[in-house]
């Protein structure tokens, strides 16, 4: 069957299915957030939206107590599962935003939305695929199961909470990467740098300092309050301001000064594709700042993370062969002179990474830095080898469907839902050569490349699910 046909003659269906889900908002909602909302109201309807749409297709559907859901078509003992996620990250300043990030607005052959391409997009594209096959009579030797999650942004829990209740998947992948298939998933470790010295405010010029919303996400704005600075700071601020090409405001509070820098947005797994508004600002305040406590907070960060990505300065860099160099984003940042300052930085390291052996290094070199290294999460490396007759399954559909017989197997930083699975892999949807705007504004995906996205998906699910 010619699959890619198929879905082209479907397309303002595919359209008008990511129009709809991506304006809902679906961002986690501390303030709604309950006992029976988990995540919050708009991760919730968005996950509704899409169980609804399998019932009115007539598939078996389950909400698995509001945390993640699934669509199941076929018959069989074996489990195909297909992981996405309706959840997304914060939009950051919409000002950056050329259309609203809601809207799902089509331009340029391009539809832009938050969660277009992460995870949006190609969460419709696999269920379109699971329409073309439905529709198509084709029948199934296993059962295909799209599994939906609402917290994939923010640590998992929704298929943790899934799967204790639910069978794992014989075999799996995730729609929320990149193609041709990656298959080498770096670990992700949540890290908090926590500082000892608490400050005087009588006498500290470093008052507050706040920058980030999410470990994963590269800061784009970076705000301080201080006092008792030199008849130069405003002058050397413009010149810093110049010399790195940055925004910045500087406005006076009485006797102190309201300070902020605009950096750029971008995901944690890519943290040099970002301008880091906190590490940016630190760097100049470590300039100007010669109290304890200030200096000693500034300083740690600048020292560790300013035009550093890898972790050299805290000798927390390695990188292996089958998965690159570990990288860092600090991606919260906070202080208040009368409690101290914190850093929590998303580390993903590679597949290889000696971790217990770096951590406890870094541990004690930090107490000499006057802060604490705690781990507050770590999710493990997940490895599947380019061998393993699923892998060349599926990367011989992409390379037909494609006739890119060139790139090779990727590895990626970012963490998916294939971890969580024995045998899972991420497969697209992100083609090669394209920009990865995730978590960024701006944010979109290329309507050709969801149609032939879906086609790439629906023979993936008849080749591996599909009777012989």
């Amino acid at each position: 069957m010619d699959w890619l046909q198929a879905a082209k003659e479907r397309q303002d269906e595919l359209i008008q299915d990511l129009q709809e889900l991506v304006q809902i908002n679906s961002v986690l909602d501390e303030d709604t957030i309950t006992s029976e909302v988990p995540f919050g109201d708009g991760p919730l309807k968005a996950l509704e939206w899409l169980l609804d749409k399998g019932k009115t297709e007539g598939l078996l559907t389950k909400n698995v107590d509001n945390y993640a859901g699934h669509i199941e078509m076929g018959a069989g003992e074996d489990l195909l599962g297909i992981l996405c996620h309706v959840d997304v990250v914060p939009i950051g300043d919409e000002a950056d935003w050329t259309y609203p990030p809601f809207s799902g607005t089509i331009a340029d052959g391009k539809l832009y939305a938050r969660g277009a391409i992460d995870d949006k997009g190609p969460t419709v594209a696999a269920w379109m695929a699971m329409k073309l096959i439905k529709d198509a009579g084709i029948q199934l030797s296993k059962r295909v199961r799209m599994i939906i999650g609402t917290d994939e942004e923010t640590g998992f829990r929704c298929v943790d909470h899934y799967f204790k209740q639910e069978e794992m998947p014989t075999i799996g992948f995730a729609p929320d990467a990149d193609f041709p298939l990656i298959n080498a998933e770096k670990g992700i470790a949540e890290l908090v740098f926590s500082q000892n010295k608490i400050g005087d405010e009588t006498k500290e010029q470093l008052l507050l300092f706040n920058a980030g919303k999410r470990p994963n996400m590269v800061p784009d704005f970076a705000e301080a309050k201080v006092q008792f600075v030199s008849q130069q700071f405003e002058q050397n601020f413009q010149t810093f301001l110049s010399k790195n090409q940055l925004e910045g405001t500087l406005l006076m509070e009485g006797s102190r000064y309201i300070i902020t820098i605009k950096g750029k947005a971008a995901h944690a797994m890519e943290p040099e594709k970002g301008v880091n508004a906190a590490v940016y600002l630190a760097a100049f305040l470590q300039q100007e700042l010669t109290t304890e406590a200030s200096m000693q907070f500034v300083g740690f960060i600048a020292d560790a993370f300013y035009q550093d990505h890898y972790g050299h300065h805290l000798n927390l860099q390695f990188e292996d062969e089958m998965s690159g160099k570990t990288t860092l984003n600090p991606g919260i940042v906070s202080y208040d002179v009368a409690k101290g300052g914190s850093l929590v930085i998303s580390m993903r390291y590679a597949v290889t990474y000696p971790f217990d052996k770096k951590i406890t290094a870094a541990q004690r070199f930090t107490v000499t830095k006057g802060f604490s290294l705690d781990i507050q999460d770590n999710s493990k490396p997940h490895y599947v080898s380019e061998n393993d007759p699923f892998i060349q399954t599926l990367t011989e559909i992409y390379r037909r469907q494609t006739g890119d017989y060139e790139t090779p197997l990727l590895s990626t930083g970012g963490g998916t839902y294939a971890r969580v699975m024995k045998k899972g892999v991420a497969f697209g949807m992100l083609f090669p050569g394209e920009p990865d705007v995730a978590h960024r504004a701006d944010e979109f995906v290329v309507v050709d490349n969801l149609v032939r996205a879906a086609a790439i998906y629906a023979e993936a699910i008849v080749e591996l699910a599909g009777k012989k």
